[in-house]
């Protein structure tokens, strides 16, 4: 891990030891519900990076995918293997920087909700790299984008014209958007699209 990782960790574990975690909506978004009603995700191998303490890891797991959760905190992730074990539920639980991590086999879908909008911009197309290599041809993005508009972060906005050149059409199919009418308490709120790698 580098230099300019080290923070990031520090960061994100801190808060989770103070409890300072406003992100945490404190259940699954309703935008993975919607997936999964409409039947465009079904039962698959998952990834769910930038987990936290892993409600949707949860879900998915009681839905019977085979779900891998990754995160930077040790803190979150220890909360998500307390809440698996107490479920009597069967995840791959992770703490580690998915910059420097390789799973053990490509997945057919991953969930990216949270960690996007966690980057800085400089990281945003590294960030692309990982989530195509994990994914096998075919696989499928449910993505997230955050809308803050507003500058400095985190959460950093994701506007759609910057998505539409991070995510090119040479690498990604975009599907239509799903017009969700989910707003944070803050009163940010995503933009939300299913994508498919090429």
């Amino acid at each position: 891990m580098d230099n300019t990782q080290a923070p990031i960790t520090n960061k994100w574990e801190q808060a989770y030891q103070n409890g300072k975690t406003g992100w945490d909506r404190g259940d699954i978004s309703p935008n993975l519900l919607h997936w999964i009603e409409e039947q465009q995700l079904q039962p698959c191998r998952i990834l769910v990076p930038g987990c936290g303490n892993g409600y949707e890891a949860l879900y998915l797991a009681t839905e019977g995918f085979e779900v891998v959760a990754i995160d930077i905190a040790p803190t979150a992730i220890a909360n998500l293997n307390k809440a698996l074990k107490v479920n009597d539920l069967t995840a791959e639980a992770i703490s580690a920087d998915f910059f420097s991590w390789t799973p053990t086999k490509p997945f057919d879908a991953i969930y990216e909700q949270t960690s996007l909008c966690a980057l800085p911009q400089s990281q945003w197309q590294s960030y692309e790299q990982c989530l195509y290599h994990w994914l096998k041809p075919n696989g499928k993005l449910l993505a997230q984008f955050m809308q803050t508009n507003e500058s400095g972060g985190p959460p950093y906005h994701c506007d759609i014209s910057d998505m539409l050149t991070l995510f090119p059409a040479s690498r990604w199919q975009w599907g239509n958007e799903y017009k969700t009418q989910i707003t944070h308490s803050s009163g940010k709120h995503e933009r939300v699209y299913l994508l498919e790698k090429n």
